[in-house]
């Protein structure tokens, strides 16, 4: 018999080729793996080496980005941020009072921005304390970034005058300046009136009105001394100066009226002034009067001094000045330009229609429940409505434009919530219609 014949061989060299074919396999894998790990420590390598030169960059750069805004500073460029929005019963330019005297009776808000201060009612304590406040502002409506510098005020009718000598939106930098009464704060917000500005107008900073800083007519101890030594009067002479007039005899005063008269002269926010003793108050008063007299405009030639020849009576008769010169008090501490009290255009008689009063009647207080008439959002009743209406018209809000080429009389504009229509004629306007705003 033959030897038996192994069927096994074929399938175990098989196998060992499949095993050498493995292992080429696996020492393949594991020279990639070693080679991707090679790459990965080199490419972290290479980040943590980035990141440290972002760091020195960025310090590097919040130094220079420092000293950048310090040297901007330096030269007066800045980047302004609003610290708040006013809220306002005049929500178009059209009709908006261009001072804020012009309508006393106008009413607005300002919320300071908490994107400002964290704690925003944290930056009014103390400001309840001031009866006035001065706001700069954004001229934001102006519509344009042009500037010229001769402009045309309206109350000079087309004259052209230097546009700093003025108020004129129109300027470089478009800043505003307004003097407002502070009504009262709540929390965030602070309640005004007198206001000349419009709803949506950004507010850059707000400051306290103080008349001791602000007002010349406080400035009374650097010029009484100046009025003791450049006076041709002697004390002595003076109660004979007063005895023209035949004034009461003011020193006999006490202190206590003294006070009191400087109370009503000065306001509520003089209270430093009002602290003085009367003598001092006597002496103040005192000096105005002498220097009153220094001006040469208390006396008046009479029919007997002109036929007499003495230097002197010459010298008043050259000298006399005319009545529109005439200062006094407050006026003889500061000057403004003849036309802002004079202007070229007069002030106009307003009237309403008996419809139109009737209209403006139908209105309701802010602060009432009653919500089946029109209401009022700042205004608190027809009565201060019609007094700011009245305000307004009477400067005269149109432009020289419209005053002097435009055919058309009618005039619109927007007090609170109000939409209000009149026609001018000469010297006067007339409101003919008042309407709710639709919304």
């Amino acid at each position: 018999m033959s030897p038996p014949v192994c069927s096994c061989a074929e399938p175990v060299r098989k196998l060992t080729q499949q095993a050498s074919v493995m292992r080429r396999e696996i020492k393949n894998l594991r020279q990639q793996m070693d080679g991707t790990i090679r790459a990965h420590k080199k490419q972290m390598s290479s980040l943590q080496s980035m990141l440290t030169d972002c760091k020195h960059e960025d310090r590097s750069q919040s130094v220079s980005k420092s000293s950048t805004e310090i040297s901007q500073l330096e030269q007066g460029r800045i980047q302004t941020v609003p610290i708040g929005y006013i809220s306002s019963c005049f929500t178009v330019k059209n009709g908006t009072p261009r001072q804020p005297t012009i309508c006393s009776s106008s009413r607005a808000s300002l919320k300071i921005e908490p994107s400002v201060f964290n704690n925003p009612e944290h930056s009014l304590v103390g400001l309840e304390q001031y009866s006035h406040i001065w706001i700069i502002f954004l001229f934001h409506k102006n519509g344009q970034m042009s500037y010229k510098a001769k402009v045309k005020p309206p109350r000079l009718n087309g004259q052209r005058v230097g546009v700093y000598s003025t108020r004129s939106p129109h300027r470089p930098n478009a800043l505003g300046l307004t003097l407002a009464k502070l009504e009262r704060i709540t929390g965030d917000t602070l309640h005004l009136s007198g206001v000349d500005i419009i709803a949506g107008t950004p507010v850059l900073d707000i400051k306290p009105y103080i008349p001791d800083y602000d007002s010349p007519k406080t400035r009374r101890d650097d010029t009484s001394s100046e009025y003791r030594q450049t006076s041709p009067f002697t004390d002595s002479q003076m109660p004979q100066v007063m005895g023209l007039d035949e004034e009461p005899n003011i020193s006999g005063t006490s202190s206590e009226s003294s006070s009191e008269l400087r109370d009503c002269a000065a306001g509520p926010s003089d209270f430093s002034q009002s602290e003085r003793s009367g003598s001092s108050d006597v002496t103040d008063v005192l000096a105005e009067v002498k220097n009153y007299v220094r001006q040469q405009q208390l006396f008046t030639e009479s029919p007997e001094d002109k036929q007499t020849d003495s230097p002197e009576c010459t010298s008043l008769s050259t000298n006399q000045l005319s009545s529109s010169s005439l200062k006094f008090g407050c006026e003889d501490y500061s000057t403004i330009a003849a036309w802002v009290r004079a202007p070229p255009v007069s002030n106009l008689d307003v009237r309403f229609t008996a419809s139109a009063e009737k209209e403006l009647k139908e209105f309701v207080p802010c602060d009432t429940t009653d919500h089946t008439r029109p209401k009022f959002q700042f205004l608190k009743g027809p009565e201060e409505a019609v007094a700011a209406i009245k305000g307004i018209l009477s400067a005269d809000p149109r432009s020289v434009y419209r005053r002097t080429r435009c055919q058309d009389r009618l005039f619109f504009f927007t007090l609170d919530t109000a939409d209000i229509t009149c026609w001018f004629g000469d010297g006067f306007a007339e409101v003919v219609r008042v309407k709710p705003i639709q919304s």
